[in-house]
């Protein structure tokens, strides 16, 4: 059928292409096509050499095929260079990107106002102008549906290509120390455990954490502005909450508490931090071997770096360090030669396992108020003299570990710091609004003992009224620290406070020691507490004194050790 057509159209004398007239009109007769190109020659077949079989037959009847005649060196170099590479294709080709089935690289960034992945690049820059020619970031190309652009006006989603990404093909690597991921010095792995390697955190780290400290406890002291108090308080409720309901379960019987076939002792607080619950539990062991009973310490191991239950001293020697044991339970450890020590979250499996393993007759726990699962027969509860509510709110809104009423539940309660007894009467007043039958004893903080630090050589504290020091600790109140030494007579120049439980760096050690020399100061002064957490570093220049502090109840001495006496008179 369609053979007729064009019999007719070269019957009309009409070219290929051309359309014939309608109407009558006459169109002019567009001029016909020049000859066609002559085929090329085909090349002929290249003489054989000389002992070749004739007609190039090999053995088995396969036709032998013709020698290539060899290229020039620089051709083959070329030939075997990426094409992008080669001269003459240098203006033609593309970087060579590798599909990636329309997804985004985890090293680029999102659009703007979408999360970012780990180790993304910086934020999207909108430019006024496509990628340049071979300018493409080193991610590959861009996702499903859009051109490589840099960042053309109006799109939310346009990346911009890091610095020396030109013509590195996708998935190449940067050379050299400190380049991308996959360079020489780069860590190794997902970008998460790289993060998790890093031994120190980054410079101007610790600065803003003990900037961020200082305003949180400034805050629970004298209270945050309107929208701070804001998002603190709705948190808090939260947390009110949970506590409600942990009481809820120890009410129904769905949690229970067990009992131990000794008497326990409780040393808590109802705030955070700053109260002397580690001096206290010091003299309540020594109260109870008077009474002749042999105590082990249970404590939690605040940061410490081993898991369960763990032993940190036994009654010949301590089997742990500070970093393994914690602070808190290393200094317990060295402050009461031959009692028991054992760290661990279960309080309960922490004293089955003295009792068992040493015989003991007596349980110290240290910040025990909140723990629940073990029953105690007496708790103690410690309090600031100054301000000892703070802003009176719970965490983490205030210092609050539990709301006030909680008081009911405790036996003794003792204001540390309450030098007079104008002090020791404030604090009994907060308390007798929550709990009216619970006594307040007063207790002080009193300097024992002094000594160097590298050469653990003792020092007289009479030798220290006078002295030039520059103090700092790492306590939670580092103003009790300095009336420590305003006792002691010590012209303290400069008190460095550091966040409670701060480990200390080589790099801290040398900035104090900066700061003594342009105060002109004698030596540095600390805590017993900060002196475990710095004693593995290298010591500094400058002498380096250590003030060791007991608790020295001032007024309800009796009524202490009365309490003892029946506790252990019952049991």
């Amino acid at each position: 059928m369609a053979a007729a057509p064009r019999a007719r159209a070269r019957a009309a004398g009409l070219d290929r292409g051309e359309h014939p007239p309608r109407g009558g009109g006459a169109r002019p007769r567009r001029p016909p096509r020049g000859p066609r190109r002559p085929p090329r020659p085909r090349a002929r077949a290249r003489t054989p050499p000389p002992g070749a079989r004739a007609g190039g037959a090999r053995r088995g009847g396969l036709a032998r095929l013709p020698a290539r005649a060899p290229e020039p060196a620089a051709l083959a170099g070329e030939r075997r260079a990426p094409a992008r590479d080669r001269p003459r294709h240098r203006r033609r080709a593309r970087p060579a990107l590798r599909g990636r089935g329309g997804r985004l690289r985890g090293r680029q960034p999102r659009g703007r106002g979408r999360p970012q992945r780990a180790r993304a690049r910086g934020p999207a820059q909108a430019g006024a102008r496509g990628a340049a020619h071979r300018e493409l970031s080193r991610g590959g190309r861009p996702a499903r549906g859009g051109r490589g652009r840099l960042g053309g006006p109006g799109r939310p989603g346009a990346r911009r290509a890091p610095a020396g990404a030109a013509g590195r093909s996708h998935g190449a690597r940067r050379r050299g120390r400190g380049g991308g991921r996959g360079g020489r010095g780069a860590p190794r792995g997902r970008p998460g455990h790289a993060r998790a390697r890093r031994a120190l955190p980054a410079r101007g780290g610790a600065g803003v954490r003990q900037a961020a400290t200082a305003r949180l406890l400034e805050g629970w002291e004298r209270g945050f502005s309107p929208a701070p108090a804001a998002l603190l308080g709705a948190l808090a409720r939260g947390y009110r909450g949970a506590l409600a309901l942990r009481e809820w379960l120890y009410a129904q019987g769905v949690l229970r508490a067990r009992r131990v076939e000794c008497p326990v002792v409780s040393i808590g607080n109802l705030t955070v931090g700053g109260t002397g619950k580690t001096p206290a539990v010091e003299l309540a062991v020594r109260t109870l071997r008077e009474l002749g009973r042999r105590p082990a310490v249970i404590s939690r191991g605040y940061r410490r770096r081993s898991r369960g239950v763990q032993v940190v001293a036994d009654t010949a020697a301590i089997r742990l360090d500070a970093d393994e044991a914690g602070d808190e339970a290393f200094l317990l450890a060295r402050r009461l030669p031959g009692v028991p020590v054992v760290v661990g979250a279960n309080r309960y499996e922490a004293a089955r396992l003295a009792l068992d393993r040493y015989g003991v007759t007596a349980i110290v726990l240290d910040d025990g108020f909140q723990h629940r699962t073990l029953v105690k027969d007496l708790e103690v509860v410690m309090v600031r003299a100054a301000n000892p509510w703070g802003n009176g709110r719970l965490l983490p809104g205030g210092p609050l570990r539990e709301p006030l009423a909680a008081l009911a539940r405790a036996h003794l309660v003792v204001a540390a710091g309450a030098e007079d007894a104008a002090g020791l009467a404030a604090v009994a007043r907060a308390v007798a609004r929550w709990a009216p039958e619970v006594p307040v004893l007063g207790a002080r903080y009193v300097a024992v003992e002094c000594w160097e630090a590298e050469r653990m050589q003792p020092r007289a504290l009479a030798a220290l009224a006078g002295a030039r020091l520059v103090a700092f600790a790492g306590i939670a109140v580092p103003e009790a620290f300095a009336r420590t030494l305003a006792a002691l007579g010590v012209r303290a120049v400069d008190l460095v406070p550091f966040p409670d439980h701060y480990w200390y760096r080589p790099e801290d050690l040398r900035a104090l020691e900066a700061r003594a020399a342009r105060a002109g100061a004698d030596a540095l002064v600390t805590t017993e507490k900060d002196w475990a957490r710095l004693r593995r570093l290298p010591p500094p220049t400058r002498p380096l004194l250590v003030v060791s502090v007991q608790l020295e109840l001032t007024a309800g001495e009796d009524l202490w050790r009365e309490r003892f006496a029946r506790l252990c008179r019952a049991r």
